[in-house]
């Protein structure tokens, strides 16, 4: 099977039924444009997106799933039990789920994957990691408030070692021809705009988004719609999702000059008062 953008192809899997019913002439983004995502967004709508797609990419690609976060999941959240109520354990079982406390934990354990192929037939193919600035921030506690010091160079270490394991494990898959080649990572992020504390001037996490965007070559930024439209639709939340970075002007750079990119650019998220999601294309 030929692999597509794993974020695409969560939105077309669980797309809105007038949709569905609907021609969409938008193909997937070549797999060299979408190895690296970065979505950026409010924490929760984040961790169930994330969530999703590595649920989708195990139970519907065949994927196995290396999953960071620094918070213990007990259960799968409602808007996920709902998108997908027929999970078989078999799926699950491709999920690896690891819990690293602080960066350099994280460092170690993303290092490790390097041995994986030596001690698991199949290495993963998807890497995901659940809020980085968790791991940037000092620990709880800290006469240091906020971000390490050193948080755009500890940002940019740990980037590359994640585009460097991704490109890794790319080869290891290509050369035992696996089909679920190439290894992509998937990573979430909080801005302080998306937790109210945004301030006048450029904020840490303005610079550190910065420095991320020079390693993931798509950004996802997840915009609540907070119109009366929106809460009038009976909606519990509408979400905005925005496709942009250089994997995107990449694959607009390959079309002719009268050609328009057929790149999946916006979409929505629907989040319904029962839990379950639905995506629309813009």
């Amino acid at each position: 099977m030929v692999m597509t953008d794993i974020l695409a192809h969560v939105f077309r899997t669980f797309m809105s039924q007038s949709d569905q019913r609907r021609e969409l002439d938008v193909p997937p983004l070549p797999p060299e444009a979408c190895s690296t995502v970065l979505l950026v967004g409010e924490r929760s709508t984040s961790r169930s997106v994330l969530l999703l797609a590595a649920v989708t990419a195990a139970s519907q690609m065949g994927m196995r799933v290396m999953f960071f976060t620094q918070t213990q999941i007990q259960s799968l959240p409602v808007t996920l039990q709902k998108c997908v109520p027929s999970l078989s354990p078999e799926s699950l079982k491709k999920i690896k789920f690891s819990y690293p406390r602080t960066v350099e934990e994280l460092l170690q354990q993303v290092a490790s994957l390097h041995e994986s192929p030596n001690t698991s037939p199949i290495p993963p193919s998807l890497i995901i990691v659940d809020r980085l600035e968790g791991f940037l921030r000092a620990p709880a506690g800290d006469s240091h408030s906020g971000f390490h010091s050193g948080e755009q160079s500890c940002a940019a270490h740990l980037s590359a070692l994640l585009c460097d394991t991704a490109a890794f494990l790319t080869q290891v898959l290509q050369q035992r021809a696996s089909s679920s080649a190439p290894c992509r990572v998937i990573a979430s992020f909080q801005s302080e705009r998306d937790t109210g504390k945004e301030s006048g001037g450029p904020s840490a996490t303005d610079r550190i988004l910065n420095v991320l965007d020079r390693y993931f070559k798509i950004r996802c930024t997840l915009d609540r719609d907070r119109s009366y439209e929106a809460a009038a639709a009976g909606l519990q939340e509408i979400w905005n999702i925005y496709l942009s970075g250089t994997g995107i002007r990449e694959t607009s750079s390959t079309k002719n000059c009268d050609d328009k990119p057929h790149v999946a650019q916006e979409w929505q998220l629907f989040i319904f008062p029962d839990g379950l999601m639905e995506f629309k294309l813009i």
